[in-house]
């Protein structure tokens, strides 16, 4: 693609950036094949393709965002899928973020807008107000039906009703800093992820994590200080709070490896994950942050990336479970890792069944299915259709965000990868299997 810019305009190296992202479309369209957007929609603006243009336009005439271009990138699920078709390698992941930076930057949404995003960005990454957010859901529930008539925001609170769980989980005793150590020889020492939405919703995803690294030898540790991983923020554009968010987490996990050393800093959310491997760009041109942020990106690992390093330990538990495994966007297309996750399964005994048009969101996506109720939903319908086809026993994914989402759109139990690796080698049944029946015992039992 032709561009125009200044060299002014490309004195910034976020324009500059972004500039060497256009020129590498070549306007080919195979992007649109595998757009959730415009296969719902089919409107060429809410296609990569289509919201290239606009973007382009924006920057390039250094105007601020309109409200048409708001519209069209809103409606952007950041799924990367239009990245793993691109023959051209645009990294559009980069141009997205841009561009909405840029719209937070220039652009005054409606009142109402501002206050919903606000209120998300200072909720939903601190786990106690999470907490007591979803306590005060569970209150309001009985009025949803009051909730989704108020006008310009019902349809979005009623969503955000919807997603809230039945019940909370009890705190878990190994959601704190701390360590955790191996058992047996010692063969690593990882920092996991605490992270933020997930501790609350689904803390049963890290204790999985912990009890399978130790049981492989590995020492986990907690770090102290370590918060949010800057995901949520980032993709709403809100570049000053997403930042300060990762520099906490990133010292605070500095501090590790500068200390007793790390292997790898491990993640069972593979949103973050996504995130927290663009650390480096992120924090590029931050002369306090671009090395520690460099270091950090590159021993990050997602958990079933870390466990294929190390080799899966043989299954003491035979189980004739089938396993539809829905790979998250943030997975397949962000970080790239397509075959480890099912690799694992089927080495732990799983029968392990590839759901139909498996590149196409869910309609999670951060906090899309909330600022995005309707397309989320649609996107939603099809997932579970396309999962209930192949008749699974159980679902199997890598982010709770995925984990959320379908798992309000269908009654197969969902579950981390993690959980069923963690019960194959020996730890305990998952919770969400209860009712499940399997008919084979345990084979540490029947010797």
């Amino acid at each position: 693609m032709q561009t125009s810019f200044t060299p002014a305009q490309l004195a910034d190296p976020a324009m500059a950036a972004s500039e060497k992202i256009l020129r590498t479309c070549v306007h080919c369209g195979f992007c649109t094949a595998t757009c959730p957007t415009y296969l719902l929609l089919g409107d060429e603006l809410d296609s990569p393709r289509g919201r290239i243009y606009l973007i382009k336009d924006m920057l390039e005439g250094g105007k601020p965002a309109s409200p048409e271009v708001v519209k069209h990138v809103d409606r952007c699920l950041s799924c990367l899928s239009c990245m793993t078709t691109c023959p051209s390698g645009v990294h559009y992941m980069h141009l997205v973020d841009h561009a909405r930076a840029h719209i937070e930057n220039t652009y005054s949404r409606p009142a109402e807008d501002r206050f919903l995003r606000a209120v998300l960005a200072r909720v939903l990454p601190y786990p106690n107000r999470f907490r007591l957010a979803l306590l005060g859901a569970t209150l309001g529930r009985p009025f949803r039906g009051i909730a989704a008539r108020m006008p310009k925001v019902g349809n979005r609170l009623a969503a955000m009703l919807d997603l809230a769980p039945a019940s909370l989980p009890t705190r878990s005793a190994h959601d704190r800093p701390g360590r955790f150590p191996a058992a047996g020889p010692r063969r690593g020492r990882v920092a996991l992820l605490r992270g933020c939405a997930q501790s609350v919703l689904r803390p049963d995803f890290n204790e999985a994590a912990i009890r399978l690294l130790n049981r492989h030898g590995v020492e986990v540790v907690q770090a102290k200080g370590e918060g949010c991983c800057g995901a949520l923020t980032h993709h709403m554009g809100q570049e000053d709070s997403s930042h300060a968010l990762a520099r906490r987490t990133i010292d605070a996990w500095i501090a590790e490896m500068d200390g007793e050393g790390l292997d790898a800093i491990v993640v069972t959310a593979s949103g973050c994950g996504t995130t927290i491997k663009d650390y480096g760009f992120m924090f590029r041109d931050d002369p306090a942050y671009a090395e520690k942020a460099a270091r950090v990106a590159e021993i990050a690992r997602d958990v079933t990336e870390y466990v294929t390093s190390l080799g899966l330990s043989e299954p003491v538990v035979e189980t004739d479970l089938v396993v539809a495994y829905h790979s998250a966007c943030s997975m397949q297309h962000g970080q790239g890792l397509r075959t480890e996750p099912k690799a694992l399964l089927a080495r732990a005994g799983f029968t392990v069944k590839d759901v139909p048009e498996g590149h196409i969101c869910c309609g999670s996506a951060g906090t899309y299915n909330i600022l995005q109720p309707e397309l989320a939903a649609h996107l939603r319908a099809r997932k579970v259709a396309n999962i209930e086809r192949v008749r699974p026993d159980v679902i199997a994914t890598g982010n709770i965000g995925c984990a959320t989402q379908i798992g309000k759109g269908t009654a197969i139990p969902i579950v981390h990868t993690v959980e069923l690796l963690d019960w194959a080698t020996g730890g305990p049944r998952p919770a969400a299997l209860d009712g499940v029946a399997d008919k084979r015992p345990a084979l540490a039992a029947a010797e």
